[in-house]
């Protein structure tokens, strides 16, 4: 199976299976993932993460294969753009 075909037949299920194993190094039943299987799952984590999902997580895998990491500045700005971030005050624990 080339690349494009994986690509194609993981969906984003598949993917956080994958994810998940890696992880964890467990299968979601339980069952240990040897060597081989961890590289596997690595590499298609890594391309659907390159390919597909062009995740804006703080450092990912680009296109290219290369890893991307955000800047400080560029992740504030991402953040104030999305306005996702929340401030708590010591009191409020």
């Amino acid at each position: 199976m080339n690349i494009d075909a994986l690509l194609a037949s993981m969906t984003p299920h598949t993917y956080n299976n994958l994810r998940q194993a890696v992880e964890t190094g467990k299968w979601p039943d339980g069952r240990q993932l040897d060597d081989n299987q961890k590289a596997v799952c690595l590499q298609a984590v890594m391309l659907y993460q390159a390919k597909v999902e062009k995740s804006e997580q703080h450092m990912t895998i680009g296109a290219e294969g290369e890893i991307v990491q955000k800047s400080k500045s560029e992740l504030r700005s991402e953040l104030k753009e999305n306005e996702t971030i929340a401030r708590f005050k010591q009191d409020d624990f």
